[in-house]
């Protein structure tokens, strides 16, 4: 009996809605289906007072899934579509990814479509488009106290009300450099249209292998955003006297303090997304960024005097 999975965000009706649908769907159709919200790949906060919240990158797999499946579904919005990749990720799992969300940039087809969407991956009408994602960790005395895998970014900066930090950045092989900011940004190519984009980093097309680094607001005009090979693991330290907020891919987070280490290197685990027709970046930056769309000036129908 083949198997199928579906990962939906349960606080969304209509992807409730739709998870039952598809799972009726498939289960008439002779298929064995489990099903998972995505709260399971939303990690949280550690504390000041407990810091210690570490759930091994591998340890996330819901229950009922296995490598046996041929497929996943993912409902909901980019968020669940980053929790659903971090959960499966040990799988390899090619996701179909359904937006019931509002940006929708990671997904690929919309709930009016889902029937034609399942129609063609059951027929094998599509392709795997293969993302890369980093594992972060943050090392206190030789220990792991906290680690997960990242498909956007991971993001070191200082708490709200306190002055400008200092982190030490050492790139593989290479020598340190010092970067006073806000914070940095270590981001893979998914993550350069989300939070880097913002901060005004450069768009990276999906398989170029590198990652960015990038500081948040940084005091020199030296201290721009860096480009490298994914195959260079990063350790940030940060050489600032207070405790700092690590935050990754928006929905999970660590405090960091003085003597902790951050370590950062790209995933063994790669996010495999289907795609209905042949992946075509421009066009989704053209659609949800507006990016490339022709800028003419019109003239006025109304007669100036």
């Amino acid at each position: 009996m083949p198997k199928a999975g579906i990962i939906y965000n349960d606080t969304k009706s209509a992807a409730c809605r739709a998870a039952q649908e598809v799972s009726d769907k498939l289960e008439s159709l002779g298929w064995e289906v489990c099903a998972a919200t995505g709260v399971g790949g939303i990690l949280g906060y550690s504390q000041p007072d407990s810091p210690v919240c570490h759930t091994p990158i591998n340890a996330l797999i819901p229950p009922g899934f296995d490598r046996q499946m041929e497929f996943g579904v993912v409902l909901g919005g980019d968020g669940t579509v980053l929790s659903a990749c971090r959960q499966v990720a040990p799988l390899n799992l090619p996701l179909l990814t359904v937006n019931t969300g509002h940006m929708g940039f990671l997904t690929e087809t919309y709930l009016n479509q889902l029937n034609p969407a399942i129609d063609a991956v059951l027929a094998g009408k599509y392709q795997v488009e293969e993302r890369s994602t980093i594992a972060v960790r943050v090392v206190r005395n030789k220990t792991t106290i906290w680690e997960a895998l990242s498909l956007n970014e991971m993001v070191l900066h200082r708490e709200p009300m306190t002055s400008m930090c200092h982190f030490e950045v050492a790139i593989g092989r290479h020598a340190p450099v010092d970067i006073a900011a806000d914070g940095v940004i270590i981001s893979t190519p998914t993550g350069s249209t989300a939070y880097c984009l913002s901060a005004g980093g450069p768009v990276i097309t999906p398989e170029v292998p590198v990652l960015q680094l990038m500081p948040i607001c940084p005091h020199s005009l030296a201290s721009r955003t860096l480009v490298f090979a994914d195959t260079e693991p990063v350790t940030v330290f940060p050489a600032h006297p207070n405790r700092m907020v690590m935050v990754v891919d928006g929905n999970a987070g660590c405090y960091v303090m003085p003597d902790d280490w951050v370590c950062i290197e790209r995933s063994p685990y790669n996010a495999r997304l289907i795609r209905l027709g042949s992946p075509e970046f421009f066009q989704v930056l053209r659609e949800k960024l507006g990016w490339g769309l022709p800028h003419i000036a019109k003239p006025t129908s109304v007669e100036l005097p």
